[in-house]
This record gives C-alpha cells, structure tokens and sequence, in this order.
C-alpha cells in the first residue's frame, strides 16, 4: 500500500480532531472518560494479559506448541486479520495513547498506527533462497527462533507492539510484551485485540501476551526468562544495557539525536517545509524525527522566515533565555548535551510557549531558535517540538558537525541538498541505519517515501529496521547431484 501524501495526512488530522472536540494537541485528561482507563491503574487480566512473567511466558509457550508447524497459510490469515483490526482500532488506541501518556498528538498517533499496520512486512518476508548448479540444489529458509521477549517505550507504545507483532509472528514466533509503565492500559488493550484477531484467523490464543502491572523488575525477569529465546528492546539505554548482558540473542534499539543538513543548493522552501512537518510529528517523540537543523552561511536567512510560514514560531533572544530554563534541568557544557525536563517531554508547542509567556494557537506545531554551533539544544535529544538553527561556513563543516552532534550513534540523518555528491559525501560519512535526502527523516520509515516500516531501529547490534527475517534462523538443505534440472 502507498504511504500517505502530506494532504492525506492532514485530512487524517482534521477529522480526528474534529472528533476529539479538541485540537489536536489539547488535554489527555479530556479523554479519560472516553477510554475506560483506570486511574488506579491496573488492567484486567485475559486475552493475553497475565498477572506474571512466568503467567505469560506460559501461555506464550502454549500457543507457541499449537502455532508451530501450522504453516504459512495460518500466518499469513492472522497477519491479514491483525491487519484489519489495527486499521478498524487506529484511532481509538491513538486516542487512548495520547491520554494516558500525554505525549505527542492523538492524530499524529493514528497516522503512526495506520503506518505501521499497512507498511511492516509480513510473511512475504521470508520467501526461500535457492542455489542451484552442476552439484545439485541448496534451499535456504527462515524458521522461527522460539519465544520472543519485547520491550516497549511509552513514546510509541501501540505502534510499537502493532509493528512487533506483525514481524515477530509474521516469522512463526510468539511474543510475551513487558511495555512501559506510562502505557499499561492501551498497551494492554492492543494485546487484547491482537489477540481476538488471531483467533479469530483461526490462530491460537495466548500467541501474543503482556504482563498486565509491567515494571523493572518484571522485564529483568523476562530477559533472563530460560524459555524466551530472543529479546527485542525498544526502550532507553539501562534497558538496552541490561538485555546484552543475558546470555540471549538481544535486538536492541538505541538513541539518535537525527541532524538536517541544509545547504547553498537546496530548495529552501520544501526544506522548511519537510523539517517542520518532520520534526513536530507526534511533537518528536519518534527517534527518527529532525532533533537538530544545521544550516551552510548564508541559507538559515531565508529558512528560518520559511520555516515560520510552514507553521513555526521564531524564538526572540530573550525567550530562548526563558526556554533554556524551562526546558533544561541543566544545560550541557559547550558541545555536550544536557539534561532536558521530562515534564515537557512530547509536549505542545503551544504549551511550551504558554510556559514562558508566549501566547499561540495549536495550529503552531514547531518551535525555531537560532542558536550557536556549541548551543546544548544542537547536542541534546530533547523530543520536544523545539528546534534549533545553527549555521556553518560550508557543506563539509556542516557534515561534520552533523556526525558529531549525533554523536556517531548511527541512527538517522538527513540533508537537503541538490548535489548528489554532497549527499553521497554526507551519507557515508553519517554510516546511518537511515539517512534521508530531500525530505521529513520520517520519510526513511516509508512514510511519504519508498520502503517498509519498522519502529524498532536496531542500530547499536547492526540489525538496523526490524522485520520478520530478524526474528528468522536461518536454515539450509542441500541435495548434492540432483534437482538441477537445466
């Protein structure tokens, strides 16, 4: 399926909030009521929600004895029911994200779940690799690994479990989720509706579970569990740190600190364009969205005016001063990145202007500063809608502070530019698991460009964007001297 235009997506946002009641940023408390979320907190158990790692992992395994062997045809019935219920519940989970979690914005949410249900691959991931020749024929297929135990981050919690889910059992596995805290009660929603579409494929129950009061220490106790075979972490780096020291095969997701490059040659209107729809989507809470803009002489004059008519406020110097001390608990050292106050985290811009004394409507999706190259917002992944300006002498000075500021994690970047040797140049040097050129970076999941979709960007173990071949063994037979057949 297409990944869906600007238009498209705009459309999207204007019918859920005319749904909402609400702009599209407005209050999560509004929602409570609407969603069935308990303010004590703790969710129901069954259809796959259990009470205990152990719980969960049991009725894993159980599903797991009933699923293996059934065949891809039963995969590829589920994967298609999955399908169609994740677009059916799109926005309500969307709905249900945004007021427990009070990150980002309900419509953006919709468009991420609606993403990842049409653009994760499923089993067509895994069509056989043959070799053949004058010694006969050598087939090379994919099999499951077993029980796969998956960390989830509260930032993306239903696309999360949505594109998890499709790869994980796309490659015959079942999965057992440990979510984050903050996301417990959709997150133990969509483990339910997972569920019922599975069965209702005919699959098994229990084929996807959750522990339904996650913590540290029941994902702890997931990751050493002896009968899960794999972990996925999509999650911060004590989680990511603690999976690799299992004796498991770890898929984890790191940090980035995604920088645009704009140079001389670039088309400086789109590029205003692409950074503020890039950079405010779901109020930057995607590792992938733009973090930092770094700008060759002479450009940032004519983008920063760009960017504000694309929907971006333009910090005067006095108000960065006050947004440094809202924003930050404490500012980094030059060219080192500092500590940013969680309570601002996927917040409003409009919020976060109200909080310095700048009154905006919510249609204000982006806030711009112009700042030095030193500045702790160039160095820092804040994951708020706040984006900083900084201007360089030339392209090769802008690559390096590129790479630099992202600190050579090698998640994501991107550049505007029209010299194919300038983005040849830039890429290499990144060494990205995506890097996106002419573009919002959320182009680079298959949204508004070419190619599937993962949420889970394993980076730091080389995996890269998941899919179902990641959670595959290889295996192979070989029929020496025959069925060669030309």
């Amino acid at each position: 399926m297409s990944s869906l235009s600007p238009e498209e997506i705009q459309r999207i946002i204007e019918r859920v909030n005319l749904r909402l009641g609400e702009s599209a940023g407005g209050s999560g408390a509004a929602l409570r009521g609407q969603t069935g979320l308990d303010e004590a907190g703790d969710a129901d158990l069954g259809e796959g929600v259990y009470g205990s790692v152990p719980d969960a992992v049991a009725g894993a395994a159980r599903a797991l004895t009933a699923f293996r062997g059934a065949g891809l045809d039963l995969r590829k019935r589920i994967i298609a029911s999955v399908r169609t219920a994740m677009l059916e519940q799109k926005e309500r989970l969307a709905e249900m994200a945004h007021a427990e979690t009070g990150l980002g914005r309900a419509a953006d949410k919709v468009v991420k779940n609606e993403l990842v249900t049409t653009k994760a691959p499923g089993p067509e991931d895994l069509e056989p690799q043959t070799a053949t020749g004058d010694r006969g024929m050598t087939v090379t297929e994919f099999a499951p690994f077993g029980i796969v135990g998956a960390i989830t981050p509260t930032t993306n919690p239903t696309s999360t479990i949505i594109n998890n889910t499709i790869s994980i059992v796309s490659a015959g596995n079942a999965v057992v989720f440990n979510v984050h805290p903050g996301a417990k009660q959709v997150s133990a929603e969509n483990i339910r509706l997972l569920n019922r579409a599975i069965v209702e494929a005919g699959g098994p129950p229990d084929l996807v579970t959750g522990v339904a009061v996650p913590t540290i220490e029941t994902a702890k106790e997931l990751m050493h569990h002896p009968d899960v075979r794999l972990l996925l972490v999509t999650g911060g780096p004590a989680v990511v740190r603690e999976a690799l020291k299992t004796d498991k095969r770890a898929v984890t997701a790191g940090p980035g600190n995604p920088p645009a490059v704009v140079d001389q040659t670039a088309d400086v209107d789109q590029a205003a364009r692409d950074i503020v729809l890039g950079a405010s989507f779901d109020n930057n809470v995607i590792c992938t969205d733009e973090k930092t803009t770094i700008t060759v002489r002479g450009v940032a004059d004519r983008l920063v005016p760009a960017m504000a008519r694309n929907g971006a406020y333009v910090l005067k110097e006095h108000e960065l001063r006050r947004l440094e001390r809202v924003i930050f608990r404490e500012m980094g050292a030059p060219s080192r990145p500092g500590s940013i106050e969680p309570a601002w985290v996927g917040k409003n811009a409009s919020a976060i202007l109200a909080e310095i004394g700048v009154r905006v409507d919510d249609d204000v999706r982006l806030i711009v500063a112009r700042v030095a190259n030193d500045h702790s917002l160039v160095w820092t992944e804040q994951m708020m809608p706040v984006m900083p300006v900084t201007e360089v002498t030339d392209v090769d000075t802008a690559i390096e502070l590129a790479r630099d500021s992202e600190h050579r994690f090698g998640h994501t970047a991107g550049i505007h530019s029209t010299n194919v040797d300038v983005i040849t140049r830039m890429a290499r040097a990144m060494n990205c698991s995506i890097f996106v050129a002419n573009g919002p970076t959320y182009s680079g999941l298959g949204h508004g460009g070419e190619g599937f979709c993962s949420f889970s960007i394993a980076t730091p173990t080389g995996d890269g964007m998941t899919r179902p071949r990641t959670f595959s063994r290889e295996r192979r037979i070989s029929l020496v001297g025959s069925l060669r057949i030309v």
